[in-house]
């Protein structure tokens, strides 16, 4: 099922500002608002679509690159969140609009904050964190898309205690530090007034309960060293650094906390005949002197295969020839790099007597004189042209 447009979501036009973004978000953010909506799964997927798009376009950065691109342009875990619960909404938007001096949200604005900020702060054990990997690809596999099958290590939740860390049988307790709330306030003054800093419990880890006994297998941490395989398509036109991310396939978390993002980061092999640039790809092809005055049809290797070049009479060093669209496919549109093919005329170092002989009569022809050079650009022009 494809994707609503973000515009479409929120109920507003391309060029709506920010404060138009605000507040289509505010009312959406009402209308589907869990407590409005008990246990009515098609208003939670409402909720966190309107999240999803206030996310994209409240950025002005992410707002452009879809505007551009799509939804083709955006990175799911990096320009918005996947969220797998209202509570990750909570986490993420709770604080979103500001509500002054308070520190209130848009969910406490409407809907009372004392339960439901309790609610959203208390969390589940500790996230777990991010994995990278990167992966060599050569730039025949970058010209079209390609899949990879990935084995890695990352930390998988314990079978033997679901996650929790605690031992069979021995379950949680309230947790003595927060009594349960899962956070801890510190009341500092200065001039300016009081202020209020709360964070997480550094007991709990703002979960609220403590086990009362460890499990044996994994030590109370609630996940042990695995094994995993992921199989990830890579699609054409990608570049180095350029990274895929595939949620929940990092590092879980501790004690049943959420468990972190894969990062697939595309790495360039060295090739040996072309050299990457942008989406085309140049080829160095030196042919003999005969071939280049003479003219030749010459089998010269592309990313798809072999193919045929023509050299026109007369070629002269350091001429462009084009193989168009042989290059790398656009990432983010449609259309392809050509192959630039960069002539070089091979000089011999050695000539047995005979060869020189007929050098030197041909040197005598007026067809072998500098003076009847191309009346264009000169080989100092050619140069300019290929480097600058």
């Amino acid at each position: 099922m494809s994707k609503r447009d973000y515009y479409e979501i929120l109920g507003i036009s391309k060029d709506a500002s920010a404060d138009e973004i605000k507040s289509a978000y505010r009312k959406l953010a009402v209308k589907y608002h869990p407590d409005k909506n008990p246990d009515n799964p098609e208003a939670e997927d409402k909720f966190k679509e309107a999240s999803e798009a206030y996310e994209v376009l409240s950025n002005d950065d992410k707002r452009a690159r879809y505007d551009r691109f799509g939804h083709q342009g955006m990175r799911g875990g990096q320009d918005f969140h996947q969220y797998s619960n209202i509570n990750d909404i909570f986490s993420a938007f709770g604080d979103i609009f500001g509500g002054g001096g308070g520190g209130g949200s848009i969910f406490e604005e409407f809907f009372g904050g004392g339960a439901r900020r309790g609610q959203r702060r208390r969390q589940q054990g500790e996230p777990g964190s991010r994995i990278r990997i990167r992966i060599p690809l050569t730039l025949e596999e970058i010209a079209q898309e390609t899949e990879k099958t990935i084995k890695y290590k990352r930390m998988i939740i314990c079978d033997a205690c679901s996650g929790s860390g605690a031992k069979a049988g021995s379950g949680t307790q309230t947790c003595s530090t927060c009594n349960g709330q899962g956070e801890v306030r510190q009341v500092s003054r200065s001039m300016f007034g009081q202020f209020i800093n709360v964070s997480a419990c550094p007991t709990c880890n703002g979960a609220g309960q403590v086990i009362k006994e460890k499990c044996e297998v994994c030590d109370g941490e609630g996940r042990v060293k695995g094994d995993d395989t992921v199989t990830v398509k890579i699609p054409a036109g990608v570049e180095e650094g350029n990274y895929i991310p595939i949620s929940n396939k990092g590092n879980a978390g501790r004690r049943g906390g959420s468990t972190g993002d894969l990062e697939v980061v595309i790495e360039e092999k060295e090739h040996e005949h072309f050299i990457r640039q942008d989406n085309d790809v140049m080829l160095p092809l030196t042919i003999s002197f005969p071939e280049a005055a003479l003219g030749a049809d010459i089998e010269v290797p592309t990313l798809q295969g072999k193919e045929i070049l023509s050299i026109k009479p007369g070629t002269q060093p350091g001429t462009k020839l084009l193989l168009r669209e042989k290059g790398i496919p656009n990432l983010n549109g449609y259309g392809k790099g050509d192959q630039v093919i960069l002539v070089n005329i091979y000089v011999p170092e050695k000539l047995n007597s005979k060869e020189k002989a007929a050098l030197k009569d041909m040197a005598k022809s007026e067809s072998f004189s500098p003076d009847n050079a191309s009346k264009g650009k000169d080989f100092f022009g050619k140069l300019k042209d290929l480097f600058f």
